[in-house]
């Protein structure tokens, strides 16, 4: 790989410390914080060590076939190449998520869609509940709710097939295929039956907003996670206009919204004859989740 300027090199003979100071070193003066986090993430990787270990182990040799992995990370890491896309996977609502280019990377703002959707099921004392998540991507939404939840049994729906052998993959690895299942499909279009819980976190970005994204999401997001059409609210739509058909009474539905979409999320449902939704926010205080109820 072609090093910029900015690129440490490392070499086999420095120490473990000595080539954690000098990612974190680089990596903050390239304002890709938190830079101690992200290093030392970074040398797991490379080293194969614990973080245990880089610590006990700190005067370590780094080796030849480390110091070339961690020349290489770095210099994705400040090209712009997120971790998450550097290691492989994720880590969602305490879970290990693998992640690949063809899925958006979950972020921390879609862990209030599970705190919300949890929340919900608690407060309606809906036992063994059936879940679907629509749009499900890499599955960490699902997995999330499955994992909290050892008596659902989840559901997870997507037009992509990298996304739904993805989503497969982690409910094996979060040991959750006995409880779930995946279907290939245009949102609603290949589902039948109802379910007590349906949460998405459907493309929401306008298709004027997409350009001014960060570059770190345009370039390794797909377009089809991002891209919410027009006005970012066709997914919406799409899904709201079968509701009443998926959800039992006494269901809810819980929707990632972009932080200015709350009052047009919550007309598109108003338009198919649901009322009284409730806004949840996120650790920022923005609004983040829309959710209703099937009466």
């Amino acid at each position: 790989m072609k090093l910029n300027a900015n690129s440490p090199t490392f070499a086999a003979t420095e120490t473990l410390a000595q080539a954690r100071t000098k990612l974190a070193a680089a990596l903050a003066a390239a304002s890709k914080e938190p830079a101690a986090l992200e290093s030392r993430h970074l040398m797991q990787e490379a080293t194969g060590l614990t973080p245990l270990l880089l610590l006990t182990d700190a005067e370590r040799h780094l080796g030849h076939g480390a110091a070339i992995l961690l020349q290489q990370f770095a210099a994705r890491r400040l090209a712009g190449e997120p971790v998450s896309r550097i290691l492989g996977r994720s880590s969602f609502y305490g879970l290990d998520i693998c992640v690949k280019p063809e899925v958006l990377d979950p972020r921390n703002d879609t862990e209030t869609l599970v705190d919300a959707a949890l929340a919900i099921l608690e407060a309606k004392s809906i036992d063994g509940p059936r879940i679907l998540d629509l749009g499900t991507g890499s599955g960490a939404i699902l997995c999330a709710l499955l994992h909290c939840r050892d008596d659902a049994f989840g559901v997870g729906a997507d037009i992509s097939p990298f996304a739904c052998a993805l989503t497969r993959h982690n409910l094996a690895l979060c040991g959750l295929s006995n409880r779930s299942g995946v279907i290939c499909g245009d949102w609603t279009e290949a589902l039948q039956g109802q379910f007590d819980l349906i949460v998405s976190n459907p493309p929401y970005i306008a298709h004027c907003e997409i350009a001014a994204l960060e570059p770190e999401v345009v370039t390794f997001d797909p377009m089809l996670a991002l891209d919410g059409g027009e006005d970012g609210l066709v997914p919406y739509r799409r899904i709201a206009s079968n509701l009443k058909r998926l959800l039992r009474r006494g269901g809810a539905a819980c929707f990632e919204i972009g932080w200015r979409q709350a009052a047009d999320v919550n007309h598109i449902l108003e338009a198919e004859g649901f009322s009284g939704a409730k806004t949840f926010t996120d650790g920022g205080q923005r609004d983040r989740v829309v959710a209703i109820e099937a009466l």
